[in-house]
C-alpha cells in the first residue's frame, strides 16, 4: 500500500512540476508581450511579475525603472503600466495629469496594439513550439480508411447511441473521417454518423447531451481510454517481463502469437477478447487457443481482478509494418515546419472554439466538464516525455490565448473592446467607468476561476470510480 500510494504522490509531481513549468513559460511570455509593445511606444513599465505579489513577493529586483519578480500566488502573472487602470486599481496615481509616458496618454491605435501583445504573443508561442515539435519528431498519424477500417467500442455510452463493433464510420456531421485520432473528437462534438453495417447504411443521431452524459459517468475517474478506436488485431505484443500480475505472459503466451479463441469462442480482435470473457459465468480463468508459426496450443490464463487477460497490444510500428494499420509518417526541415505549425495552431484554435461553444450551451451538459488545475495538471504525462510536454504547453497557448480575448473587462478583450469603442465613436470611457467595469470583471474572474477549480475536486453529484468489470455487461447486450 505504501509503495502504491508512493507512485500515485510520484506521478502527481511530475504532473503538477509539468504543470508549473508550461504556465511559467506561458505567462512569462504573454506578459512579455505587453511589455515589449508598451516599451516601443514609449510607455513606462513599473512592474513585471511571474504569478501575484499580493502583500510581498518570493523574489524582486529593480533595473531601471521596472522591478522584475517573482509572487507567491501561482494563479498568473502580470505587467504594471504606468497610466493603466488594471488589477493594481492604483486609483491615486489615476487622479494626477497624464504624464507622457502613461498608457492613458498614448493613442488608441498604440494602446490597442499593447493589450493585444499577450494574445499576439502566444499565438506565436503556439506555432513556434508547433513547428519545433514538427521538426524534431516528425508527425505520425493513423490513416482512417472508411472502405476497409472497423471499429471497436471502449465505452459502452458509444453502444447506447449506436455505434457497434465492426461499424465502419463513413461520415461523422457530413464529413469524412481522415485519420483515427480525428474519431473520438468528431463524434463528441458532432450531431449525426452515417455508419455501415452488414453492408447498409445506418444513420445515428447524437443526443444534445452527449458531452454532458460522458463527464457524469467519468466523473472521479481518470479520463484515459479513447470511446473508440480502430480495430487492433488479437496478436500479442511485447511483455513486461517484470510485470507477474500478466495471466498471458505466465501462461507462456508470447510476443507475435496469435489469439483465436478465447473459452471455445472464436475471435479475431482484441475487443472480441473482452467478449468471450464475458459470456461465460466462470471469470478466473480463460481457456485460450493462440496460433504460434504453424502449431496451435492451447493455455490455461489465470484473470485480472478486472477479467483481463493481460495481453499487450502490438505496438503501432508492428501493425503497420504488418498491414493492419496503416500509419502516415511525415519529417520536416527547419523551413517547412513552421507553415505546418501555422497550420497546427490554427486546427487547435478552431477545435477549441468549437469546444467553448459547446460548453456555452446548457443542454450539452459541457459546462460540467469545466476544469481549473487539476484538470490542466492530468493533461500531461505521469512520466516526463518533452514531446507530450511541449505539445500540452503549445495547447495550453492556444487556449490562453483565445481566453485572453474574452471581451470581459479585466482580461485582454475587455480593454480591447472599450479602445475599440473609442477608436470607432471617437469617445474615451471615463476612468470611472474603467474603474467599475475592472472590478466588475475582477468579480467574474475570481468567480469563474473558484466555480472551475471546485469543480475538479467537488464536480457534478457524487464522484464515480473507474468502470469494473461488471459495468461492461453492455457489451454482451449489444454483442448476442
Amino acid at each position: 500500500m505504501i509503495t502504491l500510494l508512493a507512485i500515485k504522490w510520484a506521478t502527481v509531481g511530475i504532473q503538477v512540476a509539468q504543470l508549473l513549468l508550461a504556465l511559467s513559460i506561458l505567462v512569462v511570455l504573454h506578459e512579455f508581450g505587453h511589455y515589449i509593445t508598451a516599451k516601443w511606444f514609449g510607455c513606462r513599465v513599473e512592474k513585471f511579475y511571474l504569478f501575484f505579489d499580493p502583500w510581498f513577493s518570493v523574489v524582486k529586483k529593480k533595473v531601471g525603472e521596472t522591478e522584475y519578480g517573482i509572487g507567491w500566488l501561482p494563479l498568473g502573472g502580470y505587467v504594471k503600466i504606468s497610466g493603466m487602470i488594471d488589477e493594481s486599481m492604483d486609483k491615486e496615481a489615476m487622479k494626477l495629469p497624464p504624464k507622457p509616458y502613461e498608457f492613458r496618454s498614448k493613442p488608441a491605435w498604440q494602446r490597442l496594439i499593447i493589450m493585444l501583445g499577450g494574445v499576439i504573443m502566444n499565438v506565436l508561442v503556439a506555432f513556434v513550439i508547433y513547428a519545433m515539435v514538427l521538426y524534431t519528431w516528425g508527425d505520425s498519424k493513423v490513416k482512417y480508411d472508411a472502405t476497409k477500417d472497423t471499429i471497436a467500442i471502449n465505452d459502452c455510452l458509444m453502444y447506447e447511441i449506436g455505434f457497434r463493433n465492426g461499424d465502419k464510420v463513413l461520415t461523422v456531421n457530413g464529413d469524412s473521417i481522415h485519420y483515427e485520432n480525428e474519431l473520438n473528437r468528431e463524434i463528441l462534438l458532432g450531431k449525426t454518423a452515417n455508419v455501415e453495417r452488414d453492408g447498409k447504411v445506418v444513420t445515428l443521431n447524437f443526443p444534445v447531451a452527449l458531452l454532458g452524459k460522458l463527464i457524469e459517468k467519468k466523473k472521479g475517474s481518470k479520463m484515459g481510454a479513447t470511446l473508440i478506436d480502430v480495430r487492433r488485431p488479437a496478436i500479442a505484443g511485447e511483455f513486461n517481463t517484470k510485470d507477474t500480475t500478466s495471466g498471458a505472459m505466465v501462461a507462456g503466451i508470447k510476443k507475435f502469437d496469435k489469439i483465436v479463441s478465447v473459452n471455445n469462442y472464436p475471435v479475431q480482435y482484441q475487443d472480441q477478447i473482452k467478449i468471450a470473457i464475458l459470456k461465460v459465468k466462470r471469470k478466473d480463468t480463460a481457456f485460450v487457443k493462440v496460433v504460434r508459426g504453424a502449431d496451435t496450443l492451447a493455455v490455461a490464463v489465470k484473470l485480472s481482478e478486472d477479467w483481463r487477460l493481460g495481453l499487450p497490444p502490438l505496438s503501432g510500428n508492428e501493425m503497420d509494418s504488418l498491414h493492419y494499420l496503416n500509419i502516415v509518417k511525415k519529417e520536416y526541415g527547419f523551413f517547412s515546419a513552421f507553415p505546418a505549425g501555422v497550420q497546427r495552431t490554427g486546427e487547435q484554435l478552431v477545435f477549441y472554439v468549437r469546444q467553448f461553444k459547446k460548453i456555452l450551451s446548457p443542454e450539452t451538459g459541457a459546462y460540467k466538464g469545466v476544469g481549473g488545475f487539476r484538470n490542466m495538471g492530468r493533461l500531461f504525462t505521469a512520466e516526463w516525455d518533452w514531446y507530450y510536454f511541449w505539445n500540452i504547453t503549445a495547447l495550453l497557448s492556444v487556449i490562453l490565448a483565445f481566453m485572453n480575448l474574452l471581451p470581459i473587462p479585466g482580461l485582454d478583450g475587455g480593454h480591447v473592446v472599450f479602445t475599440l469603442f473609442e477608436m470607432i465613436t471617437g469617445k474615451k470611457p471615463g476612468e470611472k467607468f474603467l474603474e467599475k467595469a475592472q472590478i466588475f470583471g475582477m468579480v467574474i474572474l475570481f468567480g469563474l476561476m473558484i466555480y472551475a477549480n471546485g469543480n475538479d475536486w467537488l464536480g457534478w453529484g457524487k464522484s464515480k470510480p473507474d468502470a469494473k468489470p461488471q459495468d461492461q455487461e453492455c457489451h454482451l447486450s449489444y454483442n448476442p
